[in-house]
């Protein structure tokens, strides 16, 4: 027990060197032009979506977890098909991948959550704004895409915008948590647990972005049918034409609060 403890001390020092200030940060933006009114009689392509969860270790490395991830995903499908509905305009499910097919759609699931983590490190963090991106959005400045081979997916040519989603969990283990305990009595801060999530909506015959609600920090256990709905809610915040409404805010525990 006093080499574990001294271990997590060490961790909890490199963990001080190593730290920096959170920042504040913007989390959805809007090609300048693009608007998307409800029932114009475009189609969107749904894209199945990419989910990941993971259990956190002492050290902090992930280590993927399959029956969470079958559950989350389970999760989030059921929640999306209640809510598509309320998205303004027609949605149709992206046709079931395979081989060519399928490389293509997961690389392309790839460069959204590349990119999307590009948007919240080079744009939505104002301190880290690339030379092109330091105005803000607003002013004409979002300006992203996944290039126009995303007219190559499987369904690309039967609607006019793909709607991609993407959620990545890491639910931190007995070990991190106690190493939280330490950092707190230490000073340091130490953080259990990752949950981002990223939504774009992407033309599909330019593959620019036109559409970004993109968050390291979401809420929702996916784990849990009402923590999925939760997080899709979240993901599509501010969709275009959409008529879902904003959750209330209300004061919860976060979702390294389940077991």
């Amino acid at each position: 027990m006093r080499a574990l403890f001294g271990l997590m001390a060490a961790a909890v020092l490199c963990g001080a060197i190593i730290s920096v200030p959170a920042q504040a940060q913007e989390r959805s933006a809007v090609r300048p032009g693009f608007v998307l009114p409800p029932q114009s009689g475009k189609k969107i392509l749904l894209l199945r979506p990419s989910v990941r969860v993971a259990e956190q270790s002492t050290g902090g490395m992930a280590e993927p977890r399959a029956e969470w991830t079958d559950q989350a995903r389970e999760n989030i499908d059921a929640a999306l098909a209640e809510l598509q509905r309320q998205l303004g305009n027609t949605v149709i499910a992206a046709p079931e991948a395979y081989g060519e097919d399928a490389r293509r759609v997961a690389e392309h699931q790839a460069l959204f959550a590349a990119v999307s983590r590009a948007v919240i490190e080079y744009q939505f963090f104002v301190g880290n704004r690339l030379p092109t991106k330091k105005r803000d959005n607003k002013a004409g400045q979002f300006d992203w895409s996944l290039g126009p081979d995303v007219g190559k997916l499987p369904g690309a040519d039967q609607a006019d915008y793909g709607l991609f989603l993407l959620t990545n969990d890491h639910y931190g283990s007995t070990g991190r948590k106690m190493l939280q305990i330490v950092g707190l009595v230490a000073g340091v801060g130490v953080t259990s647990g990752v949950h981002a999530g990223y939504a774009g909506l992407v033309d599909l015959k330019t593959g620019d972005l036109l559409w970004l609600n993109a968050d390291g920090q979401m809420g929702g256990d996916v784990r849990e049918p009402d923590g999925a709905m939760k997080r899709v809610r979240q993901l599509l915040e501010d969709f275009p034409g959409s008529a879902i409404p904003k959750e209330v805010a209300v004061a919860e525990a976060g979702p390294e609060a389940k077991p």
